[in-house]
């Protein structure tokens, strides 16, 4: 059986720092793109990746506009785990945030749709 467990989140004040870890179980995680997908409290979970990471050959990574130069994404195959260092943190960074199989494309990150985990929230709050 798969399964991807995340962990990490909570709440942080403006400007503060998280770092989500998620990881892998019943499958072969070295061969797949990895995800971070988030949903908005009152919002449907977005269809696009807000950081992702190809596999560690193709050295591949994407970010969201949002979170340029804020969330740094990383993967530890010898760990089956994938990362997620959100730095400067925003109010508008709330949300549950899942982790999940990903295909990293030229300009965007979609879900892979096979493995999702169950999700960790982060409220960002003074």
């Amino acid at each position: 059986q798969s399964h991807l467990v995340e962990s990490g989140g909570g709440l942080v004040q403006p400007g503060g720092s998280l770092r989500l870890s998620c990881t892998a179980s019943g499958f072969q995680f070295v061969a797949y793109d990895m995800g971070w997908f988030r949903q908005a409290p009152g919002k449907e979970r977005e269809g696009e990746g807000v950081s992702c990471i190809g596999t560690t050959s193709s050295g591949r990574t994407y970010y969201e506009d949002s979170v340029k130069g804020r969330f740094t994404i990383s993967r530890d195959d010898a760990k089956n785990t994938v990362y997620l260092q959100m730095n400067s943190l925003k109010p508008d960074d709330t949300a549950v945030y899942y982790c999940a199989a990903a295909l990293v494309l030229h300009n965007r990150c979609v879900p892979d749709g096979k493995y999702w985990g169950q999700g960790t929230l982060v409220t960002v709050s003074s």
